[in-house]
């Protein structure tokens, strides 16, 4: 429900990671504490760091390497995957292409999107595929496939707090998960055309399905949280930790017992920032609804109601650009 919180919490949780997909696991005390402080960091902040979460700190290191080299490209080579709609809104973005509620983002991206049915994480909707650098493919799709199984993990915990089975997200909700990897770069204001310059590198807004880890680097400070007063708290960068924050369908399933916080990006350094984010989601087609003992734990009365989840992310993403 959000508090006044001034810090982001931090949580080891290595022994969700080492035994949460154990049945005879499910009551022991170490696993059951890191549930406890999911619980309290999803209902204080909605945000919260993770270490001891199994992936090594040089492939996160290497991923925002290889996501800053592609960012180096000259733009003609960068615009030739570029977004448009007939790439199902997938691909490279200008600085200028993004907006948040109608106002401009200053940061470039591209959206790789993958479906777990292929049983592997693909490159999807893309005219054509990087070739520089060389291994730009394998090693994102190496990485988006390891941080599906750790927010796969993340969720188990994650139901067990709401005091449902730990698949309780492997079913409807999120058998099939709509996952995918956003690679982000955000500028310097002063290497930016005037006409385009903005004070924000992405605008206010909340995401859009259940979990999101954030890779962000380690020495650049621009990620700010809201808390409950509308004070705005900087997710200062731990190196080897994700950030991660809950969204939206978390919310309606949960029946507003964990809501998603307002995050914002300013990159006031005088270097460029990257930051990759990795969104896990319902099942594209499914109806997310307040579970019944969620309902019970909040008076009974369903406070949401029902929403397509692949509905839900089209009409935020139409109105996400300006092309």
């Amino acid at each position: 429900m959000g508090s006044d919180f001034k810090a982001i919490p931090l949580i080891d949780i290595s022994p969700l990671v080492e035994k949460i997909d154990d049945p005879s696991m499910v009551s022991d005390g170490d696993l059951l504490e890191v549930v406890g402080m999911l619980d309290g960091a999803c209902k204080e902040a909605g945000f919260f760091y993770v270490k001891g979460h199994g992936i090594a700190e040089s492939m996160m290191m290497e991923v925002r390497d290889v996501t800053r080299k592609f960012f180096e490209l000259p733009l003609e080579e960068k615009r030739k995957i570029r977004l448009t709609p007939g790439t199902g809104y997938r691909g490279y973005q200008r600085v200028g292409e993004n907006i948040t509620k109608g106002k401009l983002d200053m940061q470039e991206a591209i959206d790789v999107i993958c479906q777990s049915r292929f049983s592997k994480f693909v490159f999807m909707y893309l005219p054509r595929r990087p070739d520089y650098p060389s291994n730009f493919k394998v090693l994102l799709e190496n990485y988006a496939s390891l941080l599906r199984d750790l927010s796969r993990k993340i969720m188990r915990g994650i139901a067990l707090a709401l005091g449902a089975p730990s698949d309780a997200f492997e079913g409807e909700t999120a058998g099939d998960p709509f996952g995918y990897l956003r690679l982000i770069g955000y500028p310097v204001s002063a290497d930016i055309p005037k006409e385009q310059r903005t004070d924000t590198g992405c605008g206010a807004h909340t995401d859009y399905g259940l979990l999101t880890l954030v890779n962000q680097d380690d020495d650049i400070c621009a990620l700010e949280v809201r808390n409950l007063s509308g004070e705005w708290i900087q997710a200062k960068p731990i190196p080897g930790t994700f950030v991660c924050n809950i969204g939206d369908m978390l919310e309606v399933w949960s029946n507003g017992i964990y809501q998603p916080t307002f995050h914002r990006v300013f990159n006031n350094s005088l270097r460029y920032r990257v930051s990759v984010a990795f969104f896990y989601e319902s099942n594209f087609d499914a109806v997310v609804e307040p579970a019944e003992l969620c309902r019970e734990k909040t008076g009974g009365v369903a406070k949401y109601e029902k929403v397509v989840y692949g509905e839900h992310l089209v009409k935020k993403v139409l109105n996400n650009f300006v092309l």
